[in-house]
């Protein structure tokens, strides 16, 4: 053992599974609209090297009846020992129906569309990424100590020389990541287009499910400080087209050459890299000191792999977004139980702060819920703060609402402006050629043609046309308005309890569940919508809104790489500037704002933080240098308002464009009686301050002074909570 041989963590645990939950059966055994205000990253008491490494599995496209302990037909006996010896959720759910929505949810533990994620990302074509306002798993646990590592598709957004201000998993909180803006090329084998920390690394021979473990045990061999826990995001590309396995595992399926066998053979593959994993994860840790996550970004485009579901991969009924769910900690969380609640993957960020006993993100509002108390086997009843919700405007049915037995679906009552009849010319022209080459039925093997439009065909030719199909067809950001404009005028109820394929609308029968629910999905609809930002008002290379650009200059990469710090748009490096990071105060001024309206706006933004008792402090900065900055904010001619951000103008704290250039007070070695006399001078002679304002505003320029690099990453993770609430101010 490297860090720990012990976690210290009380333990609950059953006898036996309560009423409406079984015990897994496994013979075998090998071994997660409110305004974002003040997004602060807390840390608890519990020191970092005592708390568990955490190791999210998210397979691309694998359905709810795909693996071995979910009755599927794939042998995957590495996943059903996860099941056996953890919590298993019979009704686990994606985030969303498609692609970078799901990963999005995944991430942050909110609505996709509240992240700027309509529908799957097109880099090329698109501005769309997850916000860099967005706080991710990955930025909770490093401010708790973690080292952060991303393997695999991201699919959130990536650089290109259209789009240039795109970030990458650094900007996300990913101390290191390996992986690419979407699927593997050309295939699963031999992929070419891997970037490891945002450099090509070019072809790489073998499976992309056991290069991305190959890079997982080399970074745990060589980069990783064994008195730090890590979080290992491990996102496969399988068992997403276009697919590719080793023969030897697809003849086990069938022909070698079926679609269908191949199919299954990268979710074989898939288990054995995970197996490859899991043992060294042992070498590194006892298995009690991991807590491992298991299940899929969607539901399976192969209609034979959801089982009775109704739907596939892109629909919002069961079969889009019913997926594998399994939670593993051996020790800490219940063994052998399949859970039965509702569930999915919005859950994972506040059900991994509740198991590990760290602060959810300050001021941000969480659709998922923490489902500690299920995992632990506590006898508190479970409550769901709101219903599991979906909202996929390309979808159809478009929005989905899970209560209890319930499933509520809406379909959309407006159209997007699609060129529907050059889309049907061109299925019809790739239909014709897969028939005159004899190949439609291989091509299709399994699904259905219309499904296979969206995960391509071998024959190049027919693949080349499909890809004008998918243009035509793409999530167009000028649709933002009618999205947001739009009304939903079909709605169907279902009981999953006595209709799980969702066959039979109950909202006749039903009438108080029916309108009840209905008021619920509408209340959260309203509340995303109103979050989701307006992409289609960016100009070509930037974002929708000001305040979430971040240009990076070399000198800014240079810091973040030094302080294991990310996203910060200034390479200021004092505790004032950590005090600015981890409340995400503003301090440069909007299109047409003054220094003066900046000012104000903080100062509005302080005020709701308060309220929140939400502010923190790194160490450095006491109430009395908070206090101060308040002061420095203050304008007009009252008494207590110091007007120094007026001149000396946020983030340099000078004015170099002033008739007489003003200093900065940045690094200023300044005694109090020195300050007391520079406010004294004529400069400053309207300026109403007493002693005690004086003392605030002095604590507050200690804080000017820049730290060395190495210390400045430990002013943001050792910052504490200012109880404001008490305050007469």
């Amino acid at each position: 053992m490297n860090r720990r041989q012990t976690y210290n963590h009380e333990l609950f645990f059953r006898e036996a599974p309560p009423a409406g939950k079984v015990a897994c059966s496994s013979s075998w055994y090998s071994f997660l609209s409110l305004t974002l205000v003040g997004l602060i990253l807390s840390v608890t008491t519990v020191d970092a090297a005592e708390r568990p490494n955490v190791v999210m599995l998210l397979a691309d496209d694998l359905g709810w009846k795909d693996i071995g302990c979910y009755d599927g037909p794939v042998k995957t006996p590495t996943l059903d020992s996860l099941a056996a010896n953890g919590v298993r959720f019979t009704d686990f759910y994606s985030g969303a129906a498609v692609c970078s929505p799901s990963r999005a949810t995944t991430l942050t533990g909110r609505q996709h569309l509240r992240c700027g994620v309509y529908s799957w990302i097109a880099d090329w074509e698109q501005n769309s990424q997850l916000l860099d306002r967005e706080v991710t798993l990955a930025e909770v646990l490093q401010s708790n100590g973690y080292e952060t590592v991303h393997l695999g598709k991201w699919h959130l957004g990536m650089p290109t020389s259209q789009k240039p201000r795109k970030l990458t998993p650094a900007e996300h909180g990913f101390d290191y990541w390996f992986g690419m803006a979407n699927g593997a090329h050309p295939s699963h084998k031999n992929p070419t287009n891997f970037l490891r920390n945002g450099k090509p690394v070019g072809r790489i021979e073998g499976y992309s499910c056991q290069i991305v473990v190959d890079e997982a045990i080399s970074w745990l061999d060589e980069e990783h400080n064994p008195d730090q826990p890590f979080f290992l995001n491990v996102w496969f590309h399988e068992p997403h087209a276009p697919i590719a396995a080793p023969d030897d595992i697809v003849s086990g399926y069938g022909n070698p050459k079926d679609p269908k066998a191949i199919y299954s053979g990268t979710i074989d593959n898939t288990d054995q890299a995970i197996a490859r994993l899991l043992a060294k994860l042992h070498e590194v840790d006892a298995p009690e000191d991991t807590l491992i996550i298991y299940s899929s970004d969607n539901g399976s485009y192969r209609a034979d792999r959801v089982g009775h579901l109704r739907g596939t991969k892109g629909s919002n009924y069961e079969g889009g977004i019913r997926v594998p769910g399994i939670f593993h900690w051996p020790g800490h969380i219940t063994s052998g139980l399949v859970e039965e609640e509702p569930a999915g993957l919005v859950d994972v960020l506040p059900t991994v702060c509740g198991l590990l006993e760290i602060d959810k993100p300050k001021g941000v509002f969480l659709d998922g819920s923490d489902l500690t108390s299920l995992l632990l086997g506590r006898e508190e009843k479970f409550t769901r703060h709101q219903p599991l919700f979906w909202h996929l405007p390309a979808s159809g049915p478009s929005v989905a609402l899970r209560d209890g037995k319930y499933s509520l679906v809406a379909h959309r009552g407006y159209e997007f402006p699609k060129d529907k009849e050059a889309m049907a010319a061109l299925k019809k022209q790739i239909e014709a050629i897969l028939r005159k080459a004899g190949t439609y039925d291989d091509e299709i093997a399994g699904g259905n043609f219309d499904k296979q439009m969206f995960e391509g065909f071998k024959n190049k030719e027919a693949d080349r046309i499909r890809g004008q199909f998918i243009k035509l067809n793409m999530f167009n950001e000028s649709w933002i308005p009618a999205i947001k404009a739009g009304v939903h005028r079909r709605f169907e109820l279902f009981d999953l309890a006595a209709d799980p394929s969702q066959t039979k609308d109950i909202s006749g029968q039903h009438p108080e569940v029916f309108e009840r629910l209905k008021r619920q999905m509408l209340t959260i609809n309203e509340s995303v919508i109103a979050d989701a930002p307006d992409w289609h008002l960016s100009d070509p290379k930037g974002d929708a809104r000001p305040e979430n650009r971040n240009p990076r200059s070399a000198e800014t990469m240079k810091i973040e790489q030094a302080t294991k710090v990310h996203r910060l748009s200034s390479t200021k490096r004092s505790t004032f500037d950590a005090f600015v990071y981890v409340n995400r105060i503003p301090v440069a001024p909007e299109a047409d704002e003054t220094q003066e309206d900046l000012a104000g706006r903080v100062l509005g933004r302080l005020a709701n933080q308060e309220g929140r008792v939400q502010l923190k402090l790194p160490p450095g900065m006491n109430r009395q240098g908070y206090q101060g900055f308040r002061i420095a904010l203050e304008g007009g001619n009252e008494s207590h308002a110091g007007r120094c951000f007026a001149c000396h103008h946020l983030p340099d704290l000078q004015n170099s464009k002033s008739k007489r250039p003003i200093p900065s007070l940045r690094n200023r070695r300044i005694t109090k009686p020195q300050l007391q006399a520079v406010l004294a001078n004529e400069t400053h002679r309207g300026i109403k301050l007493d002693t005690t304002d004086i003392n605030r505003l002095y604590a507050l320029i200690q804080t000017f002074t820049d730290v060395p690099d190495s210390e400045f990453r430990n002013l943001i993770l050792n910052t504490t909570v200012l109880d404001t609430s008490g305050d007469p101010e």
